[in-house]
């Protein structure tokens, strides 16, 4: 089993390739090796990559046993991003998704010990920014879990929220937003937290890498600029450009579109990041 990318340099800003999930079907064609049983999917995926989001939670959380078995088919050094109940974030308020909130942060993710990475809490498209509805909710978000420090993220989908106000909120609470490079969502590169978040959803089908060397080249830039501190003038912002700040880590995911090329996608562009050191 090929390990090569499955630890990340130790010292300085870490930037993270993955994809979303990794049970997909096609994947047995074109990334997974033949004959291999599903039950090891996880760990083989774990070993080609950096970090996987995963998209059940969203559908409802899991079983503590399930967080174990999930952190314990993984290398050292992975890490999952786990996307929050859509049952807290499609409500009709956020302020109000408090209980919800602590029933699934403290409902067994503590199990995942070093392999939780960020929550990401996924706006629908439905509903508009809401500055008072929003600070709540994010006053409320869960800094630790077991002595450590949580990191959450924040996907928006609706325009409104492409406002310095909205930005403004997301800085004042540390929140990164999702870059999400998407046709049919707003996308907003401002850095509002203290580690920044990519998903990536515009894979060709034609393409055997997802997407074509010179876009991968590009995106391999965009990352080390973030892990540099550097805010991304090319890319749609809400408000200013920011100064350059301290280092940072850098989550990008290949998401959707022509999902059955991501996996080479995040490769490819995993490796581009590594040999750039």
């Amino acid at each position: 089993m090929n390990d090569l990318f499955a630890a990340a340099p130790s010292d300085g800003p870490r930037i993270r390739v993955g994809i979303g999930g990794w049970t997909y079907a096609p994947w047995r064609n074109n990334f997974y090796p033949e004959k291999l049983v599903q039950r090891r999917e996880l760990e083989y995926a774990s070993r080609q990559l950096r970090t996987i989001e995963i998209n059940g939670t969203f559908y409802g959380a899991q079983k503590p046993a399930t967080y174990a078995k999930w952190a314990a088919e993984t290398p050292s050094g992975f890490v999952f991003s786990l996307k929050a109940p859509r049952y807290i974030t499609e409500g009709k308020r956020l302020a109000d998704t408090g209980n919800g909130v602590s029933g699934f942060v403290h409902g067994g993710l503590a199990e995942m010990g070093d392999r939780l990475g960020p929550i990401l809490w996924q706006l629908p498209p439905s509903r508009p920014f809401d500055a008072d509805d929003l600070g709540a909710f994010l006053d409320g978000l869960p800094r630790e879990l077991n002595g450590r420090p949580l990191r959450h993220v924040l996907e928006v989908r609706h325009p409104s929220f492409l406002d310095e106000h909205y930005v403004d909120l997301a800085r004042a609470h540390r929140v990164p937003t999702v870059f999400t490079d998407s046709p049919d969502y707003p996308s907003l590169a401002d850095l509002t937290g203290d580690f920044t978040y990519a998903r990536l959803m515009r894979s060709a089908d034609g393409i055997a890498s997802g997407y074509a060397p010179e876009a991968l080249d590009h995106w391999a830039q965009h990352a080390r600029g973030w892990a540099a501190g550097n805010d991304i003038g090319e890319l749609p912002h809400a408000a200013a450009l920011q100064p350059a700040s301290r280092l940072r880590d850098v989550f990008v995911f290949f998401i959707s579109a022509a999902k059955h090329r991501n996996p080479a996608a995040a490769m490819a562009l995993q490796s581009r990041v590594d040999g750039s050191r």
